[in-house]
């Protein structure tokens, strides 16, 4: 989601007036995602690079982050959204550590999901999944040999869902930026001129559009996938 800070600063406004805007486009994305039977929507909130950011602003964006738990837990149960957080949560403050699982328990089991990254790096994600792998190696529950990818895999942050279809930058930058790294392998990416306050269901429908149009190929031909259409 990115272009917050640009966004303001278009407007003479300070960046953090960006990123509240920002977290109300993901309700219409949401809301966009759920008009259009997508099963599950992962925003990628703060990276765990983003520490670097000056003092100031990552504490303005850790009181939104705070808040956004707090006001919008219930509303997304309301909405049968269950709510999960991904990342690393010990550089959280205890109140937001909470707030997390507050906000989780209280929208279990809603129909469609919204995960939010935070503290979060693709990096950081398969390094988690490799140190637990050799964890359980060392303790002699795993034998080496029967580490695989569908293994790896299965340690990964998002293992018990579907696999990631689309993947889409916004802000006018044509990089991944240490975002979901093993999910996105065989996922489409969708790079938007707009910036993030900016981009609002219509635009998640015009990225969706542009998905369909697409051939998925995985590694076969185009004759084999459209026999294999003609076959099923």
């Amino acid at each position: 989601m990115d272009g917050n800070n640009r966004w303001a600063k278009q407007r003479g406004m300070a960046g953090v007036s960006g990123h509240k805007v920002g977290v109300e486009r993901i309700r219409d994305v949401m809301a966009a995602c759920q008009d259009q039977g997508v099963e599950v929507l992962t925003v990628f909130a703060f990276s765990s690079e983003n520490w670097r950011r000056p003092p100031m602003e990552v504490d303005a964006l850790m009181s939104l982050f705070h808040l956004y738990l707090k006001n919008e837990a219930k509303a997304l149960k309301k909405k049968g959204v269950a709510l999960r957080v991904i990342g690393n949560r010990e550089r959280f403050s205890p109140a937001i550590q909470k707030a997390i699982a507050a906000a989780e328990a209280l929208t279990a089991g809603g129909k469609t999901t919204l995960v939010i990254a935070a503290d979060y790096g693709g990096r950081w994600d398969i390094a988690e999944a490799a140190r637990t792998l050799a964890q359980r190696v060392s303790e002699g529950h795993l034998d080496v040999a029967a580490i695989d990818e569908s293994v790896l895999h299965a340690h990964t942050c998002l293992a018990d869902l579907p696999p990631l279809d689309l993947l889409i930058r916004t802000g006018g930058e044509v990089r991944i930026s240490n975002f979901l790294l093993w999910q996105c392998a065989y996922a489409e990416l969708y790079f938007s001129d707009k910036l993030w306050p900016d981009f609002d269901g219509d635009e998640l429908k015009k990225a969706i559009a542009n998905f369909y149009e697409r051939q998925r190929r995985f590694g076969m031909t185009s004759d084999q996938i459209e026999a294999g259409a003609l076959n099923a």
